[in-house]
């Protein structure tokens, strides 16, 4: 599936499960916006999004205020599709900048339940194992301990592992919502890297999609990362790309 396949049903439904995945502290809805507040590592847990790939300006003013009452910086993730032009522009005259372009891209369960023969582990509950995997070598330990907390605590979850020598070296997410499965918080320890830990766990929530009679599964990767290449050979396509409006530091 590709983007030109999504309907707005289809767009609306991905940026709810998105935010629910990420589970932030208080999520204000507004005028076909989510706006959801958390002071945690998770851009998508605390940048506003419009629910539909077309949106006018008129709220940019509504959301800041939203964000100040919360003494949270304001910050918005907009999709590239011309109908977010006249809000990027609005955005840009203010001082805010774009960063991080990361791809939404949309697959299906019965690709990624095919796509390696041997399953990861899956559990109900993460532990502090599953944890520690965010803050080990290569990863920065705040961010990382921020990161596992918020997706332990997102609705409907499981939590894939794989097990190595110690404990886990790999592992990662899949929540159920709005008619998708949405996968996130995929890591591996530096050292266990490329002997297909990824394609385990990817294939275990391919996998659980079908038990639970899930068929389109999507997950986000920031672009310069080289794992989009293992995404695109487990089955996935390009849906979207979006980026990450804040105010630079220097303008308060």
């Amino acid at each position: 599936m590709t983007a030109a396949d999504l309907t707005a049903a289809d767009i609306e439904a991905i940026e709810r499960a998105t935010v629910a995945a990420v589970a932030p502290r208080r999520l204000v809805e507004a005028d076909g916006w989510l706006i959801p507040l958390d002071d945690g590592a998770i851009g998508r847990a605390k940048s506003a999004a419009p629910l539909f790939h077309a949106a006018s300006p008129g709220m940019i003013d509504a959301i800041e205020a939203v964000y100040a009452g919360a003494r949270l910086p304001p910050a918005f993730r907009l999709a590239d599709d011309n109908g977010l032009a006249a809000v990027r522009a609005t955005l840009e005259a203010r001082g805010y900048a774009p960063s991080r372009p990361t791809l939404v891209m949309i697959g299906d369960a019965v690709a990624l339940a095919a796509h390696h023969a041997e399953a990861a582990e899956l559990l109900t509950a993460p532990d502090a194992a599953w944890a520690a995997v965010f803050s080990g070598e290569g990863f920065d330990p705040a961010d990382g301990a921020s990161r596992a907390a918020a997706l332990a605590r997102a609705p409907d979850a499981l939590f894939g592992q794989v097990e190595g020598v110690g404990g886990p070296v790999a592992v990662g997410v899949v929540n159920f919502g709005h008619g998708w499965a949405a996968i996130s918080g995929l890591r591996t320890n530096l050292a266990d890297r490329g002997k297909g830990y990824a394609s385990r766990i990817l294939a275990a929530f391919g996998r659980a999609a079908q038990d639970r009679g899930v068929e389109r599964i999507f997950l986000q990767v920031e672009a310069h990362n080289t794992a989009r290449a293992l995404y695109g050979r487990a089955g996935f396509g390009d849906g979207w790309t979006y980026r990450y409006w804040t105010m630079p530091k220097e303008h308060g």
